[in-house]
């Protein structure tokens, strides 16, 4: 498939802002239980969800530049009972929503008490918010990843695989730079943080990894002579019919020389995992910003790198048929 950068900012745009709310709101909830402990409300938790709420809303900018018509971008909500597509365009507003909300409460101290447990343990306004959005961030990560898994005849993106991929790729990035953010408004938490980056992280790379694997073992259940229903052993093209290119030899293949493809593959390889779990591995006892700072930018690099790869791996099966221009 030809990878849309519209949509490659999209995905891994948003895949911060989910991942960063979703450390904010793992470290209140150990914050509430007194594993580490409660940090300012408003320099940590209401200043943390402004920036995740500007990862997400540069991830629906970019999604804009895809739509040939943005101003009935409305509409692609219309089709919700079947499209994930329009299930995504209703849950990222409410991702931003419960964001903007979750903020908004730590800024200006509104955070009453609505449930003690017989044992003591307490349930806060803003920790209640921060759940309910939690919910909305793993919904969003699946109705993403499954605008692609649903896709039946891209045998690259057919499976569980791509979802589990995009709930951890994007919780990596966004713990990652939670450490990075606790640097500055949290030093104390840096570890904390740091250290779920890390196993994320390590989770990813093995998920991401499998996926590879499978996809490079995966043999395609059409061929050329079932694609123009021609049956002869030996079918060679001459030419498409015209004497240019078209929207199927530009749409649907990457075109980029398989070196290019190769060295890409490779670039996220290490961008996404190594180099950043050794940036956090040293950034984290010092909690140097410099390096936690660093953590994040590249493996958010490597995310656009992953992210392009991951759509021009797609083999559509109408390229059997439009080999060449």
């Amino acid at each position: 498939m030809h990878p849309a950068f519209s949509v490659i900012f999209l995905t891994t745009l948003i895949g911060v802002g989910q991942g960063l709310f979703l450390a904010l709101v793992t470290g209140q909830t150990y914050a509430a239980v007194k594993i580490v402990p409660m940090q300012d409300p408003v320099t940590f938790f209401a200043w943390g969800s402004l920036v995740s709420l500007l990862f997400l809303a540069a991830g629906l900018l970019a999604s804009f530049f895809h739509l040939g018509h943005p101003e009935r971008a409305w509409r692609a909500a219309s089709q919700w009972r079947t499209s994930w597509l329009s299930r995504e365009v209703i849950v990222l507003p409410l991702m931003m929503a419960a964001a903007f909300a979750y903020g908004l409460l730590h800024y200006f101290g509104i955070d009453p008490v609505i449930w003690t447990s017989p044992e003591g343990t307490s349930l806060s306004l803003t920790l209640a918010v921060g759940l309910a959005g939690s919910v909305v961030a793993f919904a969003l990560f699946v109705c993403t990843g499954m605008i692609y898994a649903a896709i039946r005849f891209l045998q690259e993106w057919a499976t569980p695989l791509t979802v589990i991929n995009y709930i951890l790729l994007g919780g990596a990035s966004g713990f990652t730079l939670a450490a990075a953010f606790a640097a500055w408004t949290a030093p104390e938490l840096v570890r904390f943080f740091g250290g779920w980056a890390v196993i994320i992280t390590v989770l990813a790379a093995g998920s991401r990894t499998a996926s590879l694997v499978r996809n490079a073992r995966l043999k395609p259940k059409s061929n050329l002579q079932t694609a123009i229903g021609v049956r002869h052993t030996r079918i060679v093209q001459k030419a498409q019919g015209a004497m240019g290119g078209s929207f199927n030899t530009r749409e649907f293949f990457h075109g980029a020389p398989q070196a290019v493809f190769q060295a890409v593959k490779w670039t996220f390889l290490v961008l996404v995992f190594p180099v950043p779990l050794a940036l956090l591995w040293a950034g984290m006892d010092g909690a140097d910003r410099g390096l936690l700072a660093a953590a994040f930018a590249v493996q958010y690099v490597g995310l656009l790198a992953e992210r392009w790869f991951f759509f021009a791996q797609a083999n559509h099966p109408q390229n059997l048929y439009y080999q060449a221009a």
